[in-house]
């Protein structure tokens, strides 16, 4: 899936970071979300590595990346953490300034990587997130129900590792089956190393510290940037998907302006959440066209 891309793992300080690098001309980080892998970007690199220095990675805790201890406050399981690990693989690869888009907690690690290392990145896309900070201080209903997983990964160990645990191909299944498509667009390899990354307990106890870690120290963090004044600066794409939870029940160019100062496009592609997967077509040309 990511032929003419080169495979290795690059050691940070704080973790093993698995990565694929391959094209050529100015560099772009490409972060995936949950329960992913740098496999979810494979219908769009390819491409993108026509004009750009592709770098595609596995955060800290997924796929085949090292998964350290959370700490008592989860604290290495941080958005900042990752933030880290992302711009030590780009320096350790050459490039001390690049392009990069996240999707969904990818999208999350962009987000504190511009306000901790706003000098590197150049621009940011991201994708169908919504700040953190901004969905748990406006908790509804309707985004309780659709976002569960939130809720029930951040319960206390081992109670949402063991459930995971009992029948990790369900959950994931049922936790990507958002629409009536279920999990029809995602690719079979991809699809299946997903399933095979998750019966490992240490990436479900990897994940479930990512969602404990949001809850308590990223909002603190986040809680005091945005108290402080401090907003993304960063050139920046909003992308989200029309038919998705951040589509259908959110102004997301209204939340994102309260947390950039430089949003230079917004745009949707007719997807769910998963936008690269769903509408590759649509998303690379909304990326490549941005970034170009």
């Amino acid at each position: 899936m990511f032929e003419n891309f080169t495979k290795t793992t690059i050691k940070t300080s704080g973790a093993d970071i698995v990565t694929v690098t391959g094209g050529k001309g100015p560099p772009l980080l490409l972060m995936h979300g949950n329960p992913f892998n740098h496999l979810s970007w494979h219908k769009i690199a390819p491409r993108l590595a026509e004009e750009f220095t592709v770098v595609c990675t596995d955060l800290r805790g997924y796929g085949d990346s090292s998964k350290p201890p959370g700490g008592g406050d989860h604290s290495d399981y941080s958005f900042r953490a990752m933030a880290q690990d992302q711009v030590e693989v780009m320096q350790s690869l050459g490039f001390k300034q690049f392009y990069a888009a996240g999707h969904d907690r990818g999208a999350r690690v962009l987000h504190r990587m511009c306000l901790d290392h706003g000098d590197k990145v150049l621009k940011a896309g991201f994708m169908d997130m919504l700040p953190q900070h901004h969905l748990l201080n406006n908790v509804t209903r309707q985004w309780g129900k659709f976002s569960w997983h939130w809720f029930f990964m951040i319960q206390d160990y081992p109670t949402p590792e063991k459930m995971m645990g009992a029948d990790p191909e369900f959950f994931i299944k049922r936790k990507l089956s958002k629409t009536d498509q279920g999990t029809s667009f995602f690719g079979p390899e991809a699809l299946a190393d997903y399933i095979r990354c998750i019966k490992n307990p240490d990436v479900i106890h990897a994940m479930c510290e990512d969602y404990r870690a949001t809850f308590g120290i990223d909002l603190d963090m986040d809680t005091a940037d945005f108290d402080a004044g401090r907003r993304v600066e960063t050139p920046s794409l909003i992308l989200w998907g029309a038919k998705g939870g951040v589509g259908r029940n959110h102004n997301a160019a209204e939340v994102w302006s309260k947390y950039a100062t430089n949003i230079v496009k917004t745009a949707t592609v007719p997807s769910g959440h998963y936008l690269q997967e769903e509408c590759p077509d649509e998303t690379y040309d909304v990326l490549r066209n941005f970034f170009i």
